[in-house]
């Protein structure tokens, strides 16, 4: 299928060149372009022909010159960011000596956007909502980098796992791997195929490159498929021919600076350079290389996932089986009161004697053991994660005109890098890399695209698995005897507090308090001292350098070479249709899943192949002040039932520059790779796709269990002792586990919204959303007995006890290749049978105050209207939040300033690393600019979050502190 899709796109291109018959230039056009305000020449201006894709830009003094294939009369269009674009018709073959007037822009509302229909259509006009960043916002943004920026458009939540990776979400159910949200640059999908979300802007452009950013928040499947759930984004780069020049960026910051774990002050570096070139307006290329490095941002967290199993919360007490987010090694625990259960520990505590002459056999057959979870002593984070983060990117376009009508281009974008990702659990994304490459052909009304995205894990890992792998070298077996020694020494505390078997469950409760604690404390010591290595001593670090080694499921590193083909076209019959606005598109797509094992069942090779097409058509009414669209796309993946995606809209201009639209628009979600075939062991269980070939595997409902009703059951039988009577006796609490497949999930969303202009001055823009789910998309947990224990099929205590004794206790589920299956903890991709909906509402104002001062702010609402029953909802995201920016990008000829204020509530934030709350915070971003015009070049000063209050957006996710900056940029055709 690769090769067939190679072919077809060489194919392809080879009869375009073909047909490209060159001919004579036959409109010859020179002139000068100008600021009227100043009468300064304008360097970098857009030249270009309407309807077709030749152009050029203006040189250092504003000049410029260019040849059309073609016979007059033709449009030029002379545009540039913070000027009013203009149009102007040449008559004549040969003009010289033009002059052009270009008038700064003050009005608003002026941005064309293309993402919201696939068209060039004014931001005002746009049938849904919509937001950008143009070249200037994206050079003065607030926020330390243009991509942090884009946290402060409307309606946007940002989930931050790196100090170089953020996730970008709006409209709720946001997450660390936000697979609802699609991000494309330059039209290229720039998820990992693996992990099925976007990576940030760990291998996008940097803000040399960038030409603009728009946001849709909400579904967008209409035009752009399969999980365009809660919102796209779309980052264009700068095209060679209209941006030319050197240009470069340097950057030094300091972070950590009152760092709460006491961290000390750390630089970080950035740097960037670009060149382009073209050459007689035919060919043009463009170089970009970025770098930057800095001390990540530590997660320091000791939020214990296991509170509600505390047994001295009334106390005040301890946890002794605490599960702390950002210490590595307590999930591995145990209830003490299951040791007995076992021949091995029993044999031990058999031998272990003491005084006088008893056994801790004897203790534990007295009922000494509490039903009490106990955890192994973790290492912190910092001392098994890679914080040294680092990011380089590099660019490459190449740009070839065929003729005035078609343009052939090849990008190349790569970026490696260190990082950390909080998913299930905690992922240090150590030199990976991920690269993409992109050839298109495009006309002045069509396109056709196709890529490949290429991804390596490099040496990445999965910090808990580090933390395990330590304690089985240390322990020189694995981690369960750390938790049998510390069985051991538990009951060795109780003998020596002078007490004999059974002693302890006679005290008073708060005697029998006290010395449970003193035991735990003792026990503690007596593991740690024999198996818990000292960070930085020599044996500690070579445990970890042999902990690293080997791949999963036998060591912690991960192996995916996992790649995506992309292959896509759009045609726009304006040319053929002036009564009404016509697109047709469609893609295929095929995910090449290749994890050797240590994501997927992948070791023979696993291919997803899916595919789509659209319509989209628009008329304009009433004297064209009313604008319908409708669009209807369908999609199939190989693995599911094709999907249908309508959307209809209306936009009715109320008055000039007042516009009303609503929209009714379906959007869907394919479960990602990872939901339909992940199988990966996590330690206490393992990670399942949701596809029957799955659930064959593992014969998922053979003897399963809910984990709820598991859950009951255990602390049923520990409160009575784990004796075979307390086994047996509550086996009516299990219920049976019922599995469907996973299927699509898919979403009704309406939206009605108000965007206008008061007085060329006041930019208002007012959205309300409401969605509503169905098929939501889930994992859920179970576990697996050896046998029938609700139909058993022996009455004989012996194989019921041991085989309803193995629920109390999890591990992973294992098959081998006989087919043997081991282990009886795993968590698989469904589907909640329940509808859910949520609601929003967004405001947006920006006011031009008198002498280039800017004052805009935005509030968004969001809300979950259903309570989901049995799971976690993952809503995660805060019902309000605003931000409020005040700006002058022109104070002086050469001083420019942006503040922006940011702030939202608190939330629960629920995952399946953890649940818990997020505090709500408020943050200060601030720049000062100075222009250097003899030196062509920009001095930056500022800081995100200034006042240096620390704060966390996602439980599980690094504390966030200020990071000051100094920044230069040149470019050679700055004016």
């Amino acid at each position: 299928m690769i090769n067939f899709l190679q072919k077809s796109l060489c194919i392809t291109i080879m009869l375009f060149f073909i047909a490209a018959v060159p001919i004579f230039a036959q409109i010859s056009i020179s002139g000068t372009i100008i600021d009227q305000g100043t009468n300064d020449p304008l360097a970098g201006v857009n030249v270009v022909v309407k309807g077709k894709v030749i152009g050029t830009i203006t040189d250092a003094n504003g000049n410029f010159s260019l040849d059309v294939d073609d016979n007059p009369p033709i449009t030029l269009v002379f545009s540039f960011i913070g000027f009013e674009t203009q149009e102007m018709e040449i008559t004549q073959n040969n003009v010289t000596g033009l002059t052009v007037n270009m008038i700064e822009q003050t009005l608003l509302g002026q941005e064309v956007v293309v993402s919201a229909s696939r068209v060039e259509e004014s931001i005002l006009e746009s049938p849904v909502s919509i937001e950008k960043m143009d070249i200037l916002a994206v050079q003065n943004t607030s926020a330390d980098n243009y991509y942090k920026g884009i946290a402060n458009l409307k309606g946007v939540d940002v989930a931050t796992s790196s100090i170089n990776f953020q996730i970008i979400n709006a409209r709720g159910f946001a997450s660390t791997g936000n697979t609802r949200f699609v991000q494309l640059t330059d039209g290229m999908d720039t998820q990992a195929p693996a992990l099925n979300f976007p990576i940030g802007n760990l291998n996008g452009p940097s803000e040399l490159d960038v030409e603009s950013v728009e946001l849709i928040p909400g579904a967008a499947s209409a035009l752009y498929g399969p999980n365009a759930f809660n919102g796209i984004l779309l980052v264009n780069s700068k095209s060679a021919f209209d941006y030319q020049g050197v240009s470069a960026f340097a950057k030094l910051g300091v972070n950590h600076i009152g760092s709460e774990a006491d961290q000390d002050a750390s630089p970080m570096y950035e740097a960037s350079l670009r060149y382009a070139k073209s050459f007689n307006n035919k060919f043009a290329f463009k170089v970009n290389f970025s770098y930057m490095r800095a001390d990540d941002w530590h997660g320091t967290s000791d939020f214990d996932r296991n509170a509600d199993l505390n047994p001295f919360a009334a106390v005040g007490g301890p946890n002794p089986g605490a599960d702390r987010l950002h210490f590595m090694g307590d999930e591995a625990s145990i209830n003490l009161a299951i040791f007995p259960l076992s021949s091995a520990w029993r044999a031990a505590a058999q031998n272990a004697i003491f005084a006088p002459g008893l056994s801790a056999l004897d203790y534990a057959d007295a009922g000494d053991l509490p039903s009490h979870v106990v955890s192994v002593t973790p290492y912190e984070e910092v001392d098994l994660i890679d914080y040294g983060a680092e990011n380089i990117k590099t660019n490459v376009g190449l740009y070839y005109r065929l003729n005035d009508k078609l343009e052939l281009s090849y990008l190349f974008n790569a970026g490696w890098g260190t990082s950390i990702y909080t998913g299930a659990q905690r992922y240090s994304l150590s030199n990976f890399g991920i690269m993409q490459h992109r050839l298109q052909l495009r006309g002045d009304n069509f396109f056709i695209r196709g890529y490949t995205t290429r991804e390596n894990s490099g040496d990445s890992y999965i910090t808990e698995f580090l933390a395990k792998r330590m304690y089985d070298i240390s322990s020189g077996g694995d981690v369960s005897t750390w938790l049998a020694t510390y069985g051991i020494g538990y009951i060795a505390a109780l003998n020596g507090a002078g007490l004999m078997p059974g002693d302890i469950n006679n005290l008073p409760a708060d005697q029998r308090t006290q010395i449970q604690l003193a035991a735990h404390n003792f026990a503690r010591g007596l593991s740690e001292s024999q198996f818990t290595l000292t960070p930085g001593t020599p044996e500690f670090e070579e445990a970890k350098r042999r902990g690293l080694q080997g791949v999963v499921p036998f060591g912690p590193k991960f192996n995916d070479k996992s790649n995506l083909y992309h292959l896509e076209g759009q045609y726009d019959f304006k040319n053929e249709i002036d009564w009404m606005s016509l697109q047709v598109g469609g893609n295929f797509r095929m995910y090449e899943l290749n994890s050797n094992g240590t994501i997927f069942d992948d070791e023979g090779g696993l291919t997803i192949k899916e595919y789509g097409a659209y319509a989209q058509a628009s008329k304009r009414i009433l004297a064209e002040k009313l604008k319908l669209t409708a669009s209807l796309r369908y999609d199939k993946n190989e693995n599911f039932d094709g999907q249908f995606s309508p959307r209809v809209s209306a936009v009715w201009s109320i008055a000039e520059n007042h516009f009303i639209r609503g929209s009714y628009q379906t959007g869907f979600r394919i479960p990602t790779t990872q939901g339909q075939f992940i199988d990966l062991n996590i330690i206490t269980a393992r990670l399942l796709g949701g596809l029957p070939e799955i659930y064959e595997k593992y014969d998922v409902e053979t003897n399963s269990y809910t984990r709820e009703s598991v859950a009951e059951y255990s602390q049923a039988v520990f409160d009575g002792g784990a004796t075979p009577q307390s086994i047996l006796g509550n086996l009516d609490k299990l219920r049976p586990f019922v599995y469907d497949p996973v299927k699509p999930e898919r979403v009704n969303s309406f939206e009605v919204g108000y965007k206008g202009l008061l007085g060329n001055k006041l930019l208002i823009d007012v959205a309300y959303y409401y969605n509503r789910y169905r098929d939501f998309i889930t994992q859920v947990q179970f576990r697996k007995a050896p046998i029938d224990l609700l139909n058993p099929p022996t009455s004989d205590p012996n194989v019921l006890v041991p085989a309803a004794a193995s629920l109390l206790n999890g591990s992973a589920l294992t098959v081998a290749s006989d087919g043997t299956i081991s282990g009886n903890t795993a968590q698989i991709y469904t589907n909640y049978d329940q509808e859910i909906s949520s609601q929003g509402a967004v405001v947006g104002l920006t006011y031009n105050l008198p002498r280039n001062f800017t004052l805009s702010g935005n509030y968004s609402w969001n809300v979950l209207n259903d309570e989901i029953v049995g799971g976690l909802s993952e809503y995660n995201t805060p019902e309000h939040k605003y931000n409020i920016s005040f700006a002058n990008r022109k104070l002086t000829d050469i001083l420019g300033f942006n503040l922006t204020y940011r702030w939202q509530t608190d939330f629960i934030w629920e995952s399946s690393f953890a649940r818990g709350p997020v505090p709500s915070y408020g943050t200060l971003d601030a720049q000062v600019s100075f222009k250097m015009k003899g030196l062509k070049s920009m001095l930056k000063v500022g800081g995100s979050n200034i006042l240096n209050k620390y704060y966390i957006q996602s439980l599980g996710g690094p504390n966030i502190g200020a990071i000051y900056y100094v920044s230069i940029t040149f470019d050679e055709l700055m004016n």
